[in-house]
């Protein structure tokens, strides 16, 4: 059977919690049904279940009529693993991999056991098969699926802090090293989906959130052999801002697609001590204008990263700048739009900042990697 050409589409976090759903994706929902294949990582419980855990920084759960936005938005497969997996407990992660299910998404990186939280997703679309896995590093304790428990993914990381001047008190070298059980098991789930699909795409739940640019050192040895083993894209998320674009051997990696469609009421992380000492930390104001959407400026820049699929061969890939509004929605830059400058200056600085090589020519609203 002749293969077609189809658009594989994919997005940063998802926390859809407000009563009218829809709404938050009423400026970019044009765009997405336009894909062929939709994905997007998902940062809460689809629940109307269970009780908030004791390991749960900021426990996520929206009711489950709030599965309407991504089905009005047209997403095939949804990664949920994440740190926000098991907020909720058991029950509530059932009940998201089951709602999901039945309104036609695909749910990676979760599962009542490891053997389930390994398992891709294929979606087939005019003779393409594009198959998905999903991982997270960002793993509360007991939030990492096992044989005999439920849970996400993992690719565990170990961190060492190594000083580099005698002085005290001076800034260290981080080291991460991402664990090798874990890995192998990356290596044997892409050597098993590669001979089933023409394109695989690895999604990782990964990174330093809040501090722009920054890649920790074990997300390109991560990503880079996930490329080596097979892969063809890695897109990583988590981080709430963008982060850098790196090609590697013809291939690419979003170490950060940011945040895309995310429910964060002002009042309420206002009133959170935790929420003002991570404030403290990572050095950000709140801006009161955005009462739904508590994070930092840099968080509002985000994209859509698209490839063009052609004759079963990733052909393009190209990101489309997005900028929230002051409603929290993701809105879709058209061209000559001096945000989306904004945002291709802002992905440039973190390229340049980490030392990626990852260049662009710009056409018609879009950024394409040269690749």
């Amino acid at each position: 059977m002749a293969k077609g050409s189809i658009s594989l589409c994919a997005v940063g976090d998802l926390c859809i919690k407000r009563d009218d759903a829809d709404s938050i994706l009423d400026m970019a929902r044009p765009t997405l049904k336009k894909a062929d294949v939709l994905f997007g990582q998902l940062e809460t419980n689809i629940s109307d279940r269970g009780a908030p855990q004791v390991h749960a920084g900021s426990p996520m759960r929206a009711a489950t009529k709030s599965i309407s936005a991504y089905t009005g938005a047209g997403f095939d497969v949804l990664s949920f693993a994440s740190n926000h997996t098991l907020d909720w407990g058991n029950e509530a992660l059932a009940d998201t991999i089951e709602i999901t299910k039945r309104n036609g998404i695909q749910t990676i990186g979760v599962g009542e056991n490891l053997a389930e939280a390994r398992r891709p997703a294929i979606v087939e679309c005019e003779g393409v098969k594009v198959g998905f896995l999903a991982y997270s590093s960002i793993i509360p304790a007991g939030y990492a699926a096992s044989s005999e428990k439920p849970g996400c993914a993992p690719i565990r990381v170990s961190t060492f802090y190594e000083a580099i001047e005698f002085q005290p008190g001076t800034p260290c070298r981080i080291i991460t090293i991402p664990n090798r059980q874990d890995m192998q098991d990356l290596k044997e789930d892409i050597e098993a989906l590669r001979p089933n699909v023409d394109v695989l795409v690895v999604s990782m739940h990964w990174g330093v959130h809040f501090v722009p640019a920054v890649v920790a050192t074990y997300q390109v040895d991560v990503g880079r052999a996930a490329l080596d083993w097979g892969a063809d894209i890695i897109l990583g998320h988590h981080a709430h801002i963008l982060k850098g674009i790196e090609v590697y051997k013809g291939k690419v990696i979003f170490y950060s697609l940011g945040n895309f469609a995310f429910d964060q009421l002002l009042a309420r992380r206002l009133s959170s001590a935790r929420a003002r000492e991570s404030q403290e930390l990572y050095k950000f104001e709140l801006d009161p204008e955005y009462p739904t959407y508590a994070f930092p400026a840099d968080s509002r820049k985000s994209m859509i990263a698209k490839c063009d699929i052609v004759d079963g061969r990733i052909d393009r890939v190209c990101y489309l700048p997005v900028m929230m509004n002051k409603n929290g929605q993701p809105e879709v830059l058209p061209p000559g739009d001096p945000r989306a400058q904004e945002v291709f200056d802002y992905v440039a600085w973190t390229i340049q900042d980490q030392k990626l090589n990852a260049t662009f020519r710009y056409e018609g609203g879009e950024a394409i990697v040269q690749t």
